[in-house]
């Protein structure tokens, strides 16, 4: 293992962290996880853009009023 990490530059922490989050799932369970990690990321930046512009009218009206 640790001649592996030295030929991928990572280290054994990362190794047995990795191991520890991924140990026992199965390649479909790592495709469904990856799926929603994307799905969570845009929807996170849709919510932040969403918000924006909620503050950007909120600060357009306040001053018009």
């Amino acid at each position: 293992m640790a001649q592996l990490c030295r030929e991928d530059g990572m280290s054994s922490a990362t190794f047995y962290k990795w191991r520890s989050k991924y140990g026992d799932m199965d390649a479909s369970l790592m495709a469904r996880m990856k799926e929603l990690e994307k799905e969570n990321r845009l929807l996170k930046r849709m919510y932040a853009e969403e918000k924006m512009k909620s503050e950007i009218v909120a600060e357009a009206l306040a001053k018009n009023w």
